[in-house]
């Protein structure tokens, strides 16, 4: 549920069994490994919340909404941030207990369209979550713009409103925003026309943004700058030994951010050396052999890691809440320490550089372009051939000539 959405909605619940929820979403976070003071505070706060949601009989609408009036109100007497942490857990338990249900008019009709346009580019055009959000958010800006006091009707809708709706959203943004804007559109029109609306014109409609300029260079770093930053973690405990388990991935076999969080114990083959990737931006299943030192590294942080009572995941968490999985958030900044610790001269653009690292490797070693897309699992040799540029030498050596001057 998006955030948007949980603002509008109005939440229901048996208020005369909320202590009882209570003190079982409390026994949820001391198994979750949170510490006694924590603890200690959350369950402070979530009395008084108890009490007052009983005493005001308050209606549950939208989660941003209920944890605001519960701060704002008198009979608060506990720490505002743990409390709103606190009410944001029992939220999310009743949530996954079903016991947090949504009653009125929760999902308007621009809520069911979005979602599903997300099923669209999700099922049939297999597009990756986080461009899935960006495509959607910019839909919904859409339909807020022109549908927001009606239904959803195309045919109401001029190739002028189009355009009108594009000029007054950008101003002010960069042609690369612009861009992607624009192509969120098309794409929510096309989907339009599968389910036999005329969105030919609209379509028409959408400016085309030129985006000049070659491709920059991305950023690589050479042989002594990896050792440097594989060097600067502290594998004696176990979270530097899974941040160099983890860093070894990137570095070796030029994964992303989110494979790496989302590994799955089942998908190591140590018989064959081999790693499978499942759940992949471009949503194939792809079979990479698993190099002797970030084989070695994972068993070393494997046999360190407390077996876990849910979590399949490779890489798991060491800080409250314990069985939660590792986030991409988490993975970034865990990279990020071990980059400014190696003192690396150059700033850090994300985890990203090491698998652009990778690929400017293979090149400067002679691999074809085909097996480079290989290794990175890129759907399309073009996106590939961004690294013919980073080996200059290379492109020196085919060059021709300038026409009219000796060489």
């Amino acid at each position: 549920m998006s955030r948007s959405t949980a603002r509008r909605q109005t939440f229901s619940i048996d208020i005369s069994g909320l202590p009882m929820h209570v003190d079982a979403c409390i026994r949820e976070l001391i198994e979750r490994g949170y510490a006694s003071l924590t603890i200690e505070n959350y369950r402070r706060g979530l009395n008084q919340f108890s009490r007052w949601v009983v005493r005001y009989k308050t209606p549950w609408i939208g989660e941003e909404e209920l944890v605001r009036r519960c701060l704002s109100s008198r009979i608060v007497i506990c720490n505002r941030t743990s409390l709103s942490a606190a009410i944001h857990h029992l939220l999310r338990f009743l949530r996954d207990r079903q016991c947090l249900n949504t009653s009125g008019n929760p999902e308007t009709a621009i809520d069911e369209e979005v979602q599903r346009f997300d099923a669209y580019l999700d099922r049939v055009c297999g597009l990756a979550l986080k461009t899935r959000r960006m495509r959607t958010d910019f839909v919904r800006r859409f339909l807020w713009s022109q549908f927001s006091r009606g239904p959803i009707d195309l045919s109401h809708c001029k190739p002028l409103h189009i355009r009108r709706f594009v000029v007054d959203t950008v101003d002010g943004w960069k042609p690369s925003s612009v861009a992607a804007l624009c192509g969120s559109m098309r794409a929510y029109l096309r989907f339009r026309a599968v389910h036999g609306d005329h969105t030919e014109a609209l379509i028409a409609a959408v400016p085309r943004v030129a985006l000049r300029g070659t491709t920059p260079l991305h950023t690589a770093l050479n042989d002594v700058e990896i050792e440097r930053f594989l060097a600067s973690f502290d594998c004696t405990g176990i979270e530097g030994s899974r941040n160099y388990a983890i860093a070894c991935c990137l570095v070796d076999l030029g994964l992303r951010a989110g494979e790496v969080a989302r590994l799955k114990l089942d998908d190591l083959d140590w018989r064959a050396g081999t790693l499978q990737m499942r759940r992949t931006k471009s949503k194939r299943v792809d079979v990479l052999p698993m190099p002797a030192r970030t084989g070695q590294a994972i068993v070393q942080y494997l046999q360190r890691r407390p077996v876990q009572r849910s979590n399949r995941a490779v890489f798991a968490r060491h800080r409250p809440p314990l069985d939660a999985p590792l986030t991409v958030e988490i993975v970034q900044w865990a990279m990020r320490q071990a980059y400014e610790r190696a003192g690396v001269s150059r700033p850090w653009t994300g985890t990203h550089c090491l698998r652009h690292s990778l690929a400017c490797r293979m090149v400067d070693e002679g691999t074809s372009l085909k097996e480079i897309a290989d290794v990175l699992r890129h759907r399309s040799l073009n996106t590939t051939m961004i690294y013919a540029k980073s080996n200059i030498a290379q492109l020196a050596a085919v060059a021709l000539p300038w026409p009219g001057r000796v060489s």
